[in-house]
């Protein structure tokens, strides 16, 4: 239904981008990938999961091409790992890469989107300044 809705408000030309399958798009490469997504227009979610069930609504975003940060505090520890484990294998699945960006927070894009730098942890840090000192 969403798919004919999608079809009505491009012209015959693009059309021919919609009737392609999931796997062509997860099969191009990154710089296609990047390019087919300026076309798309995606959206950055946020979300808050409160149990592993919805661990399938991430996954459903990141096929659809949008990027999820995905805020882990309000489910167990337990239930993070679950999570985090079924988010890598969907990231893993079609591409994308996943990366900490705090304390149970995590960022998940899909191919399409590149995302440059890094943060660090603060605990991290703490630890390499600790080791530095002892080497002194």
């Amino acid at each position: 239904m969403a798919f004919n809705k999608l079809k009505k408000m491009f012209s015959d030309e693009e059309d021919d981008t919609l009737l392609g399958t999931e796997d062509e798009y997860y099969n191009m490469s990154e710089t296609e990938a990047i390019k087919e997504a300026d076309k798309c227009g995606n959206k950055m979610i946020l979300l808050e999961p409160r149990a592993y069930s919805e661990s399938q609504q991430i996954a459903d975003y990141l096929k659809n091409r949008n990027s999820v940060v995905v805020n882990l505090k309000r489910v167990t520890t337990e239930q993070a790992k679950r999570i985090i484990d079924f988010l890598s294998g969907c990231i893993y699945a079609i591409g994308g890469t996943m990366q900490k960006i705090g304390v149970g927070i995590y960022l998940c894009t899909p191919k399409n989107v590149n995302v440059q730098g890094k943060i660090t942890d603060e605990r991290a840090k703490k630890e390499t300044a600790n080791d530095d000192e002892l080497e002194w």
